[in-house]
């Protein structure tokens, strides 16, 4: 076998490995996105409902509270990152990194400084290779987030909404996520958890004919939305992360669904470049015989001479 076709069939070997890794990550994916799309479903409608309760409670009361008052010179914004633990899901990262990106410079831009935490080790080792400061992060759990994940993300930020500026907190929260629209589509997003906009949450909750009641609280509205507030961040926070898992495997299933057709692509090149090659190969041994046989014939006639 010459050189050139054992380089052929090597790389063949090798490319077909690699398909069958990429088609193996490909059909795990899409095992998985069915699981994610059935907790997306599932934990929307309870953020909806908390959403109306919050905002119901706000517009049935007078009292100032970190949920729903605007701070009237806001000095500092928490931003809260989600990416993926681990790669081979095309942009998935990098376009949710892209979005927070632009948060923080329009944030800056407001004039307000931007406490940033994150989620992922893809935006964990992003931020620590160009040495940017990130006030905590969380890692191992992106592809499968459980709702007490969601407390322990959102028990730093809860705290730093409740603790003055001066003193480190954050006047705004504000959390970026891939929503996930279609198993095609996936869209990078940032939306400000607090102060909630009210009439952003009446416009995302209102459903026809729909009309709020009227509260009494007990023993205030104060307390409610103190109670209300880590449900709420903490709900948000969990239907960020299941909407990113979901996002996720539907971007890794899609990457490798493209890397296995283009390894078969990539088979079909090489098989005919080696056959090509093989039959060069046989060309040119039936051309050394008959030159072989021709120049025996010729010293054999000689002879006889």
């Amino acid at each position: 076998m010459g050189a050139q076709l054992r380089v052929y069939k090597r790389r063949i070997r090798s490319v077909t490995a690699t398909k069958k890794i990429t088609k193996a990550m490909e059909m795990i994916a899409a095992s998985r996105i069915v699981k994610a799309q059935r907790q997306v479903a599932a934990s929307t409608p309870y953020a909806t409902e908390l959403i109306r309760a919050v905002t119901a409670v706000a517009t049935g009361s007078t009292t100032n509270h970190p949920l729903t008052t605007e701070a009237e010179a806001p000095a500092r914004a928490a931003v809260l990152l989600i990416t993926s633990d681990r790669g081979l899901a095309g942009g998935y990262s990098s376009n949710a990194i892209k979005a927070a990106e632009k948060l923080s410079e329009r944030l800056r831009g407001e004039g307000k400084e931007v406490d940033t935490y994150i989620v992922g080790r893809k935006g964990v080792a992003y931020y620590g290779f160009r040495e940017r400061k990130v006030s905590q992060s969380w890692t191992g759990f992106t592809d499968s987030p459980t709702y007490a994940d969601a407390k322990q993300v959102a028990a730093p930020l809860i705290e730093a909404i409740q603790t003055e500026t001066a003193e480190g907190g954050a006047d705004e929260l504000h959390i970026v996520f891939t929503e996930f629209v279609s198993m095609m589509t996936q869209t990078p997003v940032d939306n400000r958890m607090l102060p909630l906009s009210l009439e952003k949450a009446q416009d995302e909750t209102s459903t026809k004919d729909h009309i709020l009641p009227l509260f009494d609280f007990e023993p205030s509205a104060e307390d409610v939305l103190d109670a209300l507030l880590p449900r709420y961040v903490e709900s948000r926070i969990y239907n960020a992360l299941l909407q990113s898992a979901a996002s996720e495997h539907a971007a890794r299933r899609r990457a490798m669904k493209s890397a296995t057709d283009n390894a078969g692509e990539l088979i079909k090149s090489l098989s005919r470049l080696a056959n090509a090659a093989r039959q060069a190969e046989i060309t040119q041994e039936i051309s050394e015989i008959v030159g072989g046989s021709s120049a025996l014939a010729d010293a054999t006639a000689g002879s006889d001479k």
